[in-house]
This record gives C-alpha cells, structure tokens and sequence, in this order.
C-alpha cells in the first residue's frame, strides 16, 4: 500500500495527568497529516479556499490501539480509504517504533463555492495522486 508519512512528537501539554497523550489530540494529528499531505501535493488550504472550496469533515473513526506519552515520535502514515465522486476517506496509521498505536478514518466532502464538487473533475491533477494512495 502507497502511503504519504507525516512524524510528529507529543508534546506535554498534550497529555493527561496519566502522562498519557489524550484521545481528542489524535483528531489534531490526523488533520495536520491531512494538512501535510496536500500542501505536499499543491492543494494546501490557501490555495482550496482562494478557488472557494470547502472540504467539510462528514465522519472520523478511531480505533486506539496502544497508549502514547510526552515525547513519542509518532509517525502517521496517511493512505486513500476510498474515493467516489464527492466524498473522500483518508485512513491513518500511526506508529511509536514500528508498533501500531491507533488506526484511524476521515470522511470529508468537498463544496466549490457552496455546491458539491466531484472531486475527479474539480481536482484533475490531485485526483491521480489520490487514486496512487488508494489501499488496493
């Protein structure tokens, strides 16, 4: 499976009084990798809502695996779910040292300027990058 790789640390604040990095923050982690991934592929959030597009979150899921403190280096492997006309699933791994800490989902659509757009026409040159994430 093709993945886009995003690493990030825990920061203190991050955690509850556990010391354990608090489930709302995996959310956060999800996004800035989302964020990461298509500035890498030219279609930042400047650049979306200069053209009027909105990509609203429809949906998450996750699934938390095994518990992350202060200063874990996670490494987020973002892959295509699923992709139709308007919709787009992004799944998430996430790793410390190669053990699986949460698997994760991200639903969104995508508005020009208030009405849906079908991604495959709207995003002609990002869709193919999407479609190479796609797990096969």
């Amino acid at each position: 499976m093709n993945t886009f790789t995003f690493k990030r640390k825990v920061n203190y604040y991050e955690c509850d009084r556990m010391g354990i990095t608090h489930h709302s923050n995996y959310i956060r982690f999800m996004e800035e990798a989302r964020i990461e991934l298509l500035d890498e592929y030219g279609y930042g959030f400047e650049r979306m809502e200069a053209e009027g597009i909105s990509s609203p979150v429809v949906s998450v899921s996750v699934e938390y695996r095994k518990p992350t403190t202060f200063r874990d280096e996670i490494r987020i492997e973002v892959y295509t779910k699923n992709i139709s006309a308007v919709k787009l699933t992004f799944g998430y791994l996430m790793y410390v040292d190669d053990k699986l800490v949460c698997k994760a989902e991200s639903v969104h659509c995508f508005f020009d300027n208030g009405r849906p757009a079908c991604i495959e026409e709207r995003f002609a040159d990002l869709y193919p990058r999407l479609i190479a994430l796609t797990d096969k």
